[in-house]
């Protein structure tokens, strides 16, 4: 039997089209730009609206239209057909699985963040200047290589559960049985699955923590440890006088970033629950809302709210960076 192609023509016709477009439009740039120079002084104004224009394009093509789509789309039902105001965020904060959901939602973020940081932060200590430093760092950092679902597989089988008179194949319920107790359902009862969950990021995260921080602590000026051994300063001083308070924007650089990539989880509980025993979390359920349930006001509304949350840790981070180069 012959395999017709037409049908596959069609359907990336439009994408060849629009790469094309997009290379001669590049190119016609690149050429303008290149004969710039005999404009006279307004060429470096032009060059930056030249190499800028491009981007802003885009940006506003990827990010501003989509964004303003969601906003228009959050104040109509589920079809889009019918202007319902600000029903669908009364439902978010009304309706009782999505508080739940808002209550698992506000316990990653308090967790994950602190607990990944304080990890890492303590790995980075331990195996600074340690013997075997680079194999530790190495073994730490290597769950980072892992992808979300990728990890959350390998505590599944961790996590995995059997009957008491089934021979157990979860790691964790075999050491339970070994320890003359009862295989226990992790990831099936509420709220400790979401804890659980919360383990397999705080794992991928304290990694990505530990090298930033060890970074930041190898870069403290060797003048300043010696004075503070000079004072008398015992271990622990150093660390709270001396460690800290150098490493300190590097330790709001990883919080930041990790409560960002918190809010926006989604992998870990697609993978390991499915968002059922009560283990939804808020880019979950807008996801589930826009494309399971074909509600897009609800989804859009769970968009914006997810949205708005990441602007203050967005605006702090900016902040923070500013006061250093102004510092600088």
């Amino acid at each position: 039997m012959d395999y017709d192609f037409s049908e596959d023509v069609d359907k990336i016709w439009p994408a060849l089209t629009f790469m094309v477009i997009f290379v001669v439009a590049v190119g016609a740039l690149l050429l303008v730009l290149d004969i710039l120079p005999r404009w006279g002084k307004h060429k470096e104004r032009l060059q930056a609206m030249g190499f800028l224009g491009p981007a802003l394009v885009l940006l506003c093509l990827g990010l501003l239209y989509p964004l303003i789509r969601t906003v228009y789309l959050s104040f109509f039902n589920e079809d889009g057909s019918s202007f319902i105001g600000v029903d669908n965020y009364t439902w978010i904060f009304t309706n009782d699985d999505t508080l739940l959901m808002l209550r698992n939602t506000l316990f990653w973020v308090v967790c994950v963040p602190l607990l990944s940081t304080g990890f890492g932060l303590l790995y980075a200590v331990l195996v600074d200047k340690a013997r075997g430093e680079g194999i530790a760092k190495s073994l730490i950092f290597m769950p980072m290589a892992i992808s979300l679902v990728g990890a959350s597989i390998i505590w599944k089988f961790i996590y995995a559960y059997r009957e008491p008179d089934q021979e157990q194949i979860g790691l964790l319920n075999q050491i339970l049985i070994w320890l003359g107790g009862k295989p226990q359902q992790f990831l099936s009862e509420a709220p400790g699955n979401t804890f659980y969950m919360i383990v397999m990021l705080i794992w991928i995260q304290a990694g990505f923590a530990m090298v930033i921080l060890s970074a930041a602590i190898k870069a403290i000026p060797a003048e300043i440890v010696e004075a503070a051994r000079l004072d008398g300063a015992n271990p622990w001083q150093m660390f709270w006088r001396v460690t800290m308070p150098s490493i300190r924007p590097a330790v709001v650089v990883v919080t930041v970033t990790i409560t960002i990539a918190t809010l926006k989880v989604f992998d870990i509980v697609r993978t390991s629950t499915g968002g059922q025993f009560k283990s939804s979390v808020l880019a979950f359920e807008m996801y589930t809302q826009a494309f399971r349930s074909y509600d897009d006001g609800k989804g859009s509304a769970l968009a914006v709210l997810l949205f708005v949350l990441v602007i203050p840790v967005v605006v702090y981070q900016a902040r923070q960076l500013r006061h250093r180069t102004e510092i600088r």
